[in-house]
């Protein structure tokens, strides 16, 4: 069976419905298994001997996750193949964040065209690991454009490349790679040794599809009348200047196409901390500017879908369809 309609099959599931919180989702297993496997390592494992054993977070977790992701789908198919088509597009779904990310941003915009900041400060304190109690309003909305195009990032384009690739086995094990950066890919003393290869293994995993988003969101910005030519001469400039070897890329991008700067202090846990700074600033933020970074985030979504989709109908179906 041809499988070049199961990535916008997938796709639309998440425009459509995102992930419903009355039926459970695949990475909340997967945070469960983190924290299990990770108690367990340190049961066992002496400090000294901690590096070592964080490869076996991202073999055991994302290699897990593959398995039984791909063990799903073949037992299906043996049933039927249009009941493992289905389970491919909802588990392909599920690792896609188009509709979430676009909707977390436009909650932080609505509150704040409503003047109302406390709420404009919880809604981004739902998605930004920063401190977000005392900001003003120019600052809530930098907090809002950085996370939705950071996450253009790993909520849509890498996962979709690796459906691209392997099928929902892949997106899998690449969304197992994402949430175990997020839970312990932090260089502190708690995480230096145990989460040091599932943060490098994130970042190896981000590392092409993060340069596709920028190539594509200076393409789109040219549709939406925006800056095309500045968000590249940005991306060039300021890209790895980033304290991320990829987060540089869409938020400089997406900086350069609005005409705006990025980055500089964020307080985490009330410590300050400097992000260099992407873009030029042509003008002040405003709130208007996370309506079109969302704008850019469908539109760069909507693109890499069609160019997935012409790809995967060109060979007859994903990598790993079975």
């Amino acid at each position: 069976m041809s499988a070049w309609w199961v990535l916008p099959a997938a796709y639309l599931v998440d425009r459509l419905i995102g992930d419903p919180r009355a039926i459970p989702h695949p990475v909340v297993g997967m945070g469960r298994a983190i924290t299990r496997i990770e108690a367990a390592i340190r049961r066992r494992v002496p400090e000294r001997r901690l590096k070592a054993a964080g490869l076996l977070l991202p073999v055991l977790v994302a290699g897990g996750a593959f398995a039984l992701t791909w063990g799903l789908i073949w037992g299906l198919a043996r049933i039927s193949p249009w009941l493992a088509a289905a389970a491919e597009i909802w588990l392909i779904a599920t690792t896609v964040a188009a509709k979430g990310l676009k909707d977390a941003g436009m909650d932080v915009y609505h509150c704040l065209r409503q003047d109302d900041l406390p709420a404009a400060r919880r809604s981004l304190g739902m998605i930004v690991g920063r401190d977000t109690a005392h900001l003003e309003s120019s600052e809530i909305a930098r907090g809002a454009v950085e996370t939705v195009a950071e996450n253009i990032v790993d909520g849509v384009v890498s996962p979709l490349f690796y459906a691209i690739l392997g099928g929902a086995p892949l997106a899998m094990a690449y969304r197992a790679v994402n949430t175990l950066d997020s839970m312990v890919g932090y260089k502190n003393e708690k995480y230096l040794n145990l989460g040091w290869a599932s943060a490098r293994l994130d970042d190896v995993a981000n590392y092409l599809p993060a340069r596709l988003t920028a190539l594509m969101l200076i393409a789109v910005s040219k549709g939406l009348g925006l800056q095309a030519g500045r968000s590249y001469r940005t991306v060039r400039r300021d890209a790895a200047s980033h304290p991320s070897p990829n987060s540089g890329y869409p938020e400089s991008a997406v900086a350069g196409a609005l005409g705006i700067r990025l980055g500089g202090e964020n307080v985490y846990h009330g410590t300050a901390s400097f992000r260099a700074y992407m873009g030029d600033k042509t003008r002040e933020l405003v709130p208007d500017d996370i309506p079109k970074t969302a704008a850019m985030l469908m539109w760069v979504s909507n693109l890499f879908v069609l160019l997935g989709s012409a790809i995967l109908l060109w060979r007859g179906g994903s990598l790993l369809w079975i």
